[in-house]
């Protein structure tokens, strides 16, 4: 579309010069010894066609820049809504889980050396960094957490969104660095719930947290558009 615009951009502008050019050389290949020889009633119906040629060539020329810009505002309309859609889509694949992250956020690191972190544990911590506003999580590098991720006990360890991992449990987070750190600290919060299961927590801000993990995506087997 876009090369499209260019070349009908491009053929307006020759066009454009093309009939100014034609009003150029209609006067000059007209011999100076015949408006020397022509009565002036000639020369007066001569004079009046060229107005006439005149007025109907700048006619032209103003439809043609009128084409052509609005060409150039029709490009920019639709590169710009291209670039919106392009950043919705970008958006969407990170919080659905689809596309791979990186920003500021934390890393918290759950130790649990007595075995008393169980799957409710671990998501009440997912929960708490995801109200604190984490737009990305990942647990262990291997899976990405998103809204339909279940979490169950195996008897050895946690199974995430159908992959069995075991402590430590380390949870990438991307967010606001300061808002998500202070929420594990607060009384009650995710530091206090793994410490009373006898579980040790490690969190650390950083810069860029980088997360490849991706959500398993399934077909629905329901569910339509809503045409």
């Amino acid at each position: 579309m876009r090369e499209r615009n260019r070349w009908t951009q491009s053929l307006v502008a020759i066009l454009i010069g093309a009939l100014a050019l034609a009003i150029t050389l209609q006067v000059r290949d007209k011999p100076s010894d015949d408006f020397e020889n022509a009565r002036s009633e000639d020369l007066v119906e001569l004079l009046k066609s060229l107005d006439a040629v005149n007025q109907r060539l700048d006619r032209q020329i103003s439809e043609l820049t009128d084409t052509r810009d609005d060409l150039l505002d029709s490009s920019k309309q639709s590169s710009a809504a291209q670039e919106q859609a392009r950043a919705q889509a970008d958006a969407l694949a990170i919080l659905s889980g689809t596309a791979p992250a990186v920003g500021p956020g934390v890393v918290v690191t759950i130790s649990d050396p007595n075995n008393g972190v169980d799957a409710g544990a671990l998501l009440d911590s997912i929960e708490e960094l995801r109200n604190a506003g984490a737009e990305a999580i990942s647990v262990n590098g291997t899976v990405r957490v998103v809204g339909q991720t279940y979490l169950i006990d195996t008897g050895e360890g946690i199974r995430i969104g159908g992959r069995d991992i075991q402590p430590p449990y380390v949870i990438q987070a991307i967010g606001d660095t300061d808002t998500m750190a202070t929420a594990t600290q607060i009384p009650g919060g995710l530091v206090d719930t793994i410490e009373r299961r006898g579980g040790q927590v490690s969190v650390l801000r950083r810069e860029a947290v980088t997360i490849t993990a991706l959500a398993d995506v399934r077909a629905p087997e329901y569910a339509r558009p809503d045409s």
